[in-house]
């Protein structure tokens, strides 16, 4: 599929599709014409690779994870330095700080949804 197709199709932008392309996160084919080409395969690694970096984790860190993002168990990781096993794990901590404080907000929206219908 062509970048527009991919922008559609995942909610990015084709300015950042190309630029997780210079940031070496995404390896199009090129046609004979030059156009980028996506597998559809791309579709899963884009919305993986926005919810990363929208939850701050940078793309020097995410080329890094990327070979661990398909199959986890199917990669034999040897080269992650102390640096990057600290940011991984500040990473990781910021996330499930931030997912408890959504499911405390949902709970809350829950709540209150069910108090609104009793009274209706």
């Amino acid at each position: 599929m062509r970048i527009g197709d991919l922008a559609a199709r995942t909610g990015v932008p084709t300015r950042l599709l190309r630029y997780y392309e210079e940031q070496r996160l995404l390896s199009p084919s090129r046609s004979a014409n030059g156009y980028r080409s996506f597998d559809d395969g791309l579709v899963g690694r884009v919305t993986q690779i926005r919810g990363l970096l929208d939850a701050g984790v940078p793309t020097r860190i995410i080329r890094e994870i990327l070979p661990c993002l398909d199959d986890p168990c199917s990669i034999h990781v040897t080269d992650a330095t102390p640096e990057l096993i600290a940011d991984l794990e500040r990473h990781r901590d910021q996330m499930d700080a931030k997912i408890q404080c959504l499911a405390r907000n949902r709970n809350a929206i829950s709540t209150y949804l069910q108090a609104v219908r009793k009274a209706t």
